[in-house]
């Protein structure tokens, strides 16, 4: 699906973009690139998210669009009478706000760094239509790579990032931001699966129309808790001891051999099994979710 000496290809460029507008319909938003006058929305839907100070200042933001790299936002979506769905004050922060830069440690690729909802908003598919509107934006110029990081132990960012987008996990990194002190992750440790999307992959096309995942061939996992940042707010002590727990199971992927995936119910489960691999089509296979 791309040229190596021209990128991705423009059929694999024109189909990320209906892919994304079709998120966009799902959701009752538009996903676009955030104007100038929009970016102190963005900040304050990134504050809202993980407080102030603990993401990026108005200044920095502004560089970061400026040079092109990817600060989208999503708003309401307009009814047939043209007013707006949900409507909001001129200066109100957007529904949901992504932020990505490029890199190139590893190969050319951009680092999806934030992606954040408001919590009144979330279970419309927001979150995914920013990931994949970032996705069109990013084979528009040429970047068929996205990577970002997310907490292992939070179950339902490992369902959206490994089976409904289909990214895969790349490393491992404990404590991988230091100590935090923002709203969501102060008290724990910051370890980290960096991720890496392989925009026009078979696994990406496979996870995108929704069509089932593999039985992992396993050697051994981890199960997760069902709400792990509810247990960590009400039991931190036996959160801990989940954290714990899990950078022993997790020791096993660090010779590159294994990798984590999940499986039907939820959980990790650790194997050796290529990331492109196809369902067995002689065998029921688990359905995506």
């Amino acid at each position: 699906m791309t040229d190596d000496a021209l990128g991705p290809s423009a059929s694999a460029t024109t189909r990320a973009r209906e892919v994304a507008d079709e998120a966009d319909r799902a959701a009752g938003v538009v996903t676009r690139e955030a104007r100038p006058d929009e970016l102190a929305g963005a900040l304050a839907r990134f504050d809202a998210t993980w407080g102030p100070g603990r993401t990026v200042d108005l200044a920095s933001l502004r560089a970061i669009a400026h040079a092109g790299n990817t600060v989208l936002v999503a708003v309401p979506a307009r009814g047939r009478g043209g007013a707006a769905i949900d409507p909001a004050a001129p200066d109100a922060p957007p529904l949901g706000a992504a932020l990505g830069f490029l890199g190139w440690a590893g190969g050319l690729h951009v680092h999806s760094h934030m992606n954040a909802v408001d919590p009144r908003a979330r279970g419309r598919g927001i979150g995914v239509a920013l990931k994949l509107r970032q996705r069109a934006t990013c084979l528009e110029h040429g970047i068929d790579e996205v990577r970002w990081t997310y907490d292992p132990l939070i179950r339902r960012n490992a369902r959206m990032n490994l089976v409904r987008l289909g990214a895969e996990v790349l490393a491992y990194r404990p404590d991988f931001y230091g100590e935090l002190r923002d709203a969501i992750s102060a008290g724990d440790r910051s370890d980290r699966f960096e991720v890496r999307w392989r925009l026009t992959s078979p696994r990406v096309a496979r996870a995108l129309a929704r069509l089932p995942q593999p039985e992992w061939h396993a050697e051994g996992g981890l199960p997760l808790d069902a709400d792990f940042e509810g247990l960590r707010a009400s039991e931190p002590a036996e959160a801990a001891a989940l954290r714990d727990a899990s950078r022993v199971a997790f020791a096993v992927l660090a010779d590159g051999r294994l990798r984590p995936e999940l499986d039907a119910a939820g959980d990790y489960v650790f194997t050796a099994d290529e990331p492109d691999r196809a369902p067995d089509t002689s065998a029921p296979a688990p359905p995506a979710s």
